[in-house]
């Protein structure tokens, strides 16, 4: 197969195998999602799942958090790791939502990157997932999974984001990333496929 047949080979096999993408980190507005999106930083959403409820329940929106004193908020996200800084940058950045954004998260990326903890990867989830905005995060895991389809040769993040923009429609980005994520969690992970067992990667490079 050249590139743009695996391509499109992935574009109709995970069609297939994913026909619903749902979101895997509980939320139910964009400011919970942004949270939810940084404490996933070095996490399983599994995790980040268990957590969430207990912050939320303390404070569900900027205009809370802003007055939550940083040691609460970190006690609470500790098992997510990172948390002295996680919990300083939610802290934060409520406040500066509040401040500068009137409560709200902006639906921008300069935005959302200017704000504590978050970065191109989380800013383009949250623009995907909460604003429905065509964007293609690239995390670590689809990054090794373009290189292992080679669909990239990126050396980096950034690089990976471009090739895959340029491979698949835009329409397609906000779902193809998430089916990307659970393609790789339950066939292709790190150690249980060497790019020659899993049953992607041999419909991919056995045709």
């Amino acid at each position: 197969m050249t590139k743009i047949q695996r391509a499109q080979y992935l574009l109709d096999r995970l069609d297939q195998l994913y026909p619903e993408t749902p979101i895997p980190l509980d939320h139910k507005d964009p400011y919970t999602l942004l949270i939810a999106v940084l404490l996933s930083a070095q996490c399983t959403d599994v995790r980040v799942n268990q957590v969430t409820p207990a912050l939320f329940a303390l404070a569900d929106n900027p205009n809370m958090m802003k007055d939550i004193p940083v040691e609460q908020v970190k006690a609470i996200i500790r098992p997510c790791g990172l948390s002295p800084r996680k919990s300083q940058a939610i802290v934060d950045l409520s406040r500066i939502l509040v401040e500068s954004f009137g409560g709200e998260v902006p639906q921008d990326f300069e935005a959302l990157e200017s704000l504590p903890g978050v970065g191109h990867k989380t800013a383009s989830v949250v623009m995907a997932q909460a604003f429905g905005v065509p964007a293609f995060p690239v995390d670590t895991h689809i990054h090794r999974l373009a290189k292992r389809w080679k669909l990239s040769n990126g050396k980096s993040v950034v690089q990976t984001e471009t090739d895959l923009k340029k491979l698949f429609p835009r329409d397609r980005w906000n779902k193809l990333h998430l089916q990307i994520i659970f393609a790789g969690r339950e066939y292709c992970t790190a150690r249980g496929c060497n790019g020659k067992t899993c049953m992607l990667c041999t419909e991919l490079f056995c045709r």
